[in-house]
């Protein structure tokens, strides 16, 4: 099993979301953070009257999946199809286990 995290912005969130039912993803966490990448980040009103100022960190989404091995170039092949932008990091997960049930691994997710 893997875990896809993909940062992309806000536009982007239903088309990828979309775009990993297609392939039988199901389960997908969506999270606002902040961060800085190679583009600037667009400059903010400070306050009323005082001018323009640009923040160090920009709004982003992060969407996380966890997906058989096998599924993994099909998911990323439809993320890069529905956004231009961000960033996929795969990490490899051990273990998962459904609270509930207690299925564990690939009947869990």
């Amino acid at each position: 099993m893997i875990k896809i995290d993909i940062v992309i912005s806000q536009n982007d969130i239903k088309a990828v979301s979309d775009a990993l039912k297609t392939i039988n993803v199901g389960g997908v966490t969506v999270s606002k953070v902040k961060g800085r990448g190679k583009s600037i980040v667009p400059q903010l009103h400070a306050s009323k009257g005082t001018g323009m100022y640009t923040p160090e960190f920009g709004d982003k989404y992060k969407l996380e999946v966890v997906l058989p091995d096998n599924k993994e170039n099909n998911a990323i092949d439809v993320i890069r199809k529905n956004t231009k932008i961000g960033k996929i990091f795969i990490w490899p997960i051990a273990r998962a286990i459904d609270i509930e049930s207690g299925v564990e691994n690939e009947m869990a997710i």
